[in-house]
């Protein structure tokens, strides 16, 4: 019989490939992102080696495309928003826009879904109040 797990990041059941033992994210490419995303955090944490070769192959493609940023912002379409980001469902409308003031108080964070296109730094996230009984 099949053994059911539950996704690291997604939260939802899954059934382990039987050549992958130790399988604790399921196979929706969002959970698979949030799989390789904790590996390069933790590689970048704790392998002095691999860092200092991400450094230096940054470097190295700077040199190769020193007028990347140029081309980038001379491509790019009027409002900041590049072309085709309407295809990954970006929008700049909320670029610069107010954030709601929460109240002071407890909140359970729950990442809802990291778009394609996102740098690994950003998450989308609902904030839920939690009310505790005294």
């Amino acid at each position: 019989m099949a053994t059911i797990r539950t996704c690291a990041s997604c939260g939802q059941p899954f059934v382990p490939r039987s050549q992958v033992p130790n399988q604790t994210y399921c196979s929706m490419p969002a959970c698979q992102r949030a799989r390789r995303q904790r590996w390069q955090h933790e590689k970048m944490a704790n392998d002095p080696d691999y860092r200092e070769n991400q450094k230096r192959s940054q470097r190295a493609w700077h040199e190769r495309h020193p007028d990347y940023w140029q081309q980038y912002r001379n491509t790019t379409a009027k409002g900041g928003e590049t072309k085709g980001a309407h295809k990954r469902g970006q929008d700049s409308s909320y670029a610069g826009s107010v954030l709601p003031n929460f109240p002071a108080g407890l909140y359970r964070i729950e990442a809802v879904l990291q778009p394609s296109g996102a740098t690994m730094d950003a998450w989308i996230v609902r904030m839920t109040p939690v009310y505790l009984d005294h």
